[in-house]
């Protein structure tokens, strides 16, 4: 076997044992804080202050909370920030997260979907535990 298919298998059998517990390959630097601009990948869970789940991007979560969908794509969500493509406190939670990085926020109306409105969600607190998958700069 030549040296460049050793490292070849090695640099497979590396990645295969370094993809985290959804598969997911992290391939950023680590030490990349997110910002304005960037792609973050993100794994969450969101709850309502009394516990409740009310969306995951994670398939054993959603199976145990009774949300499972099963047209549903479990991935990590990719957030582009300063966009304002999610609502601002969940944009304002990822900046300066590190690939790798969990942190669990409290999100209040304000920062949600407004104290007053149509949505679902208005004039709820929301609660979020998040894990940053990957980070991708342009």
């Amino acid at each position: 076997m030549g040296l460049s298919l050793s490292i070849a298998k090695a640099a497979v059998r590396y990645l295969h044992e370094t993809r985290d517990s959804e598969h997911e390959f992290q391939l950023s630097t680590p030490q990349l804080r997110a910002q304005k601009g960037d792609t973050v990948y993100v794994h969450y869970v969101g709850r309502y202050p009394g516990g409740k789940v009310f969306d995951t991007s994670m398939e054993k979560e959603a199976v145990s909370a009774g949300l499972y969908n099963r047209a549903r794509d479990y991935k990590p969500l990719q957030v582009t920030l300063g966009i304002g493509k999610v609502i601002p406190g969940f944009e304002e939670a990822l900046l300066g997260m590190v690939v790798n990085e969990e942190k669990e926020v409290t999100i209040s109306p304000e920062k949600a979907y407004g104290k007053k409105g149509n949505h679902p969600m208005t004039g709820k607190t929301l609660q979020f535990k998040l894990r940053v998958t990957n980070i991708k700069r342009p």
